[in-house]
C-alpha cells in the first residue's frame, strides 16, 4: 500500500519498492509454499478415503513401521554376519540377535497388527482383539497378509454388527466393549479363519508368492510396468497405495521384486520433474523452476506427492508422462532381478548391505526412469509463455 503523494513525486522509485518487496500471491508452487502445498494435497487424498479402502490404509499405515523398523534390522544382520547369520550356528552372536529382533519379533507382528487396526477402524477399540488375534491365526496357517486383510475385515464388520444390536441394562452395559464385543469378535473371527478362510487364502497366497518368485521374461516386464504405472497414477492415492499395499504385503511372503519396483517408480516422477524443470526451463513457470530442488529431495526420498503440484496444474499432459518413466522404471527393475527388503527410505537405505539386492542395476533403473519421465514431459507439455517485462521509464 502507498499513498497518492508518494506516488505523484516519486513514482519510479515507488515501483521499484513495490517490485523489491512483492509477495507471491495464489496457488503457484514456490519454494516459499511447495512442501505446504504437497501437505495439503496429501490430507485431501486422506480426506476422500472411504469404506472399505479407508479401513484397509489405516490397516497399512500403522504395520507400516513394523516393517520398516524389521526389514531394517533384518538387513543389519545381513550385514554384521552374512547371509546365513539367521543359522544356529551363529546363536548369541550380534547379527543372529538382531535377525532374531527383526525376523522373529518385528515381522511376526505385521499382519496382526494390519488386521487389528484395520478392525479398529470399522469398529473402534473393541475391534482389536478379535482383529490382531484373526491376524496371528492367519500367520500361524499360511495365510499371511491376505489372511491378515480378511480376518481383519471379518473382526471388524462382525464386532460392528453386534455393537449395533446388542442391546443390554445399563447396569451392563460398560461390559460390552470390554468384554462381550471381544470375546463373540475372537470367537467368531477365529472359527471362521481355521474353518472356513485361512485354509483358501492360504493356498491362494503359496500360489501368488510360488507366481512371483517364478517370474521371467515377459510376466516380470508386465508386472513392472503395471506396478510402476499405479504408482504414478493418483500419487498418493487409492490406486497408488493398492500397489505399494500389494508390495508391502509381499515382503512377509518373503517376495521382496515387486518392493524394489514400486520403491522406484515412486521416486521417478519427482526426480523426472525436477530434472525436466532444469533441462527443459521453457516448459515450466518461474515458480515451478524454483521448486524444482525441493522437488529432488521429495523424490529421493521417496515421497511420490512431491510431483502433486506439478500435475494438478497440467493432468492431462503431466500424468501421462510420469506414468510413462514409472512404468519403465518398474520394467527394469523387475527385469535386472532386484529386491528390497524394506518398504520405504528411497536413497537412504540403499547404502545398508543387503537391503538391495542388484544395487547397481536398481539405480540404473531409477536413473533412467528419470530421464524418460523429464523427455516425456518435454514431449507432451506445452512451453509456458513467457510473461512481460516491467521497464522503468526514467528511473
Amino acid at each position: 500500500e502507498a499513498s497518492t503523494k508518494a506516488a505523484i513525486h516519486d513514482g519510479a522509485a515507488l515501483v521499484r519498492a513495490a517490485i523489491e518487496q512483492a509477495q507471491v500471491q495464489g496457488a503457484d508452487a514456490s519454494s516459499a509454499d511447495y512442501d505446504a502445498q504437497v501437505k495439503q494435497a496429501k490430507a485431501q487424498q486422506a480426506a476422500t478415503r472411504t469404506g472399505a479402502y479407508k479401513h484397509l490404509m489405516t490397516g497399512v499405515s500403522y504395520m507400516i513401521p513394523f516393517v520398516v523398523a524389521g526389514g531394517l534390522l533384518i538387513a543389519i544382520s545381513f550385514a554384521i554376519g552374512g547371509i546365513n547369520v539367521f543359522e544356529d550356528a551363529n546363536a548369541g552372536t550380534l547379527g543372529w540377535t538382531l535377525f532374531q529382533i527383526g525376523a522373529k519379533a518385528g515381522f511376526t507382528l505385521m499382519v496382526p497388527v494390519l488386521a487389528g487396526y484395520i478392525a479398529y477402524s470399522i469398529a473402534d477399540r473393541p475391534g482389536i482383539a478379535p482383529g490382531m488375534i484373526g491376524g496371528m491365526i492367519a500367520s500361524t496357517i499360511g495365510s499371511g497378509f491376505l489372511g491378515g486383510i480378511a480376518a481383519g475385515f471379518l473382526a471388524g464388520y462382525s464386532v460392528k454388527w453386534m455393537s449395533d444390536h446388542i442391546r443390554l441394562p445399563r447396569t451392563l452395559d460398560g461390559l460390552k466393549p470390554v468384554l462381550i464385543l471381544p470375546l463373540l469378535g475372537t470367537l467368531i473371527v477365529g472359527l471362521l479363519m481355521y474353518f472356513v478362510v485361512g485354509e483358501p487364502v492360504a493356498v491362494a497366497l503359496a500360489s501368488i508368492t510360488a507366481w512371483l518368485k517364478g517370474m521371467q521374461g515377459g510376466s516380470a516386464i508386465f508386472l513392472g510396468l503395471l506396478l510402476g504405472a499405479m504408482m504414478a497414477f493418483d500419487m498418493g492415492g487409492p490406486v497408488n497405495k493398492s500397489a505399494y499395499a500389494f508390495a508391502t504385503g509381499l515382503i512377509v511372503s518373503g517376495v521382496y521384486a515387486p518392493m524394489a519396483a514400486v520403491m522406484a517408480a515412486g521416486m521417478t516422477p519427482p526426480l523426472g520433474l525436477a530434472l525436466a524443470t532444469l533441462l527443459f526451463k521453457n516448459r515450466f513457470s518461474l515458480d515451478e523452476r524454483e521448486a524444482g530442488g525441493a522437488t529432488a529431495v521429495l523424490g529421493i526420498s521417496f515421497i511420490t506427492e512431491g510431483a502433486i503440484p506439478y500435475a494438478a496444474k497440467d493432468p492431462l499432459r503431466v500424468i501421462p508422462a510420469l506414468m510413462i518413466g514409472s512404468a519403465v522404471t518398474g520394467a527394469l527393475s523387475m527385469v535386472f532381478g532386484c529386491e528390497l527388503r524394506v518398504p520405504h527410505g528411497g536413497v537412504f537405505v540403499l547404502p545398508i548391505p543387503n537391503a538391495v539386492t542388484n544395487l547397481g542395476p536398481y539405480l540404473l533403473a531409477i536413473v533412467i526412469g528419470t530421464v524418460v519421465t523429464a523427455g516425456a514431459l518435454f514431449f507432451l507439455k506445452r512451453p509456458v509463455n513467457a510473461p512481460a517485462k516491467l521497464k522503468l521509464v526514467g528511473a
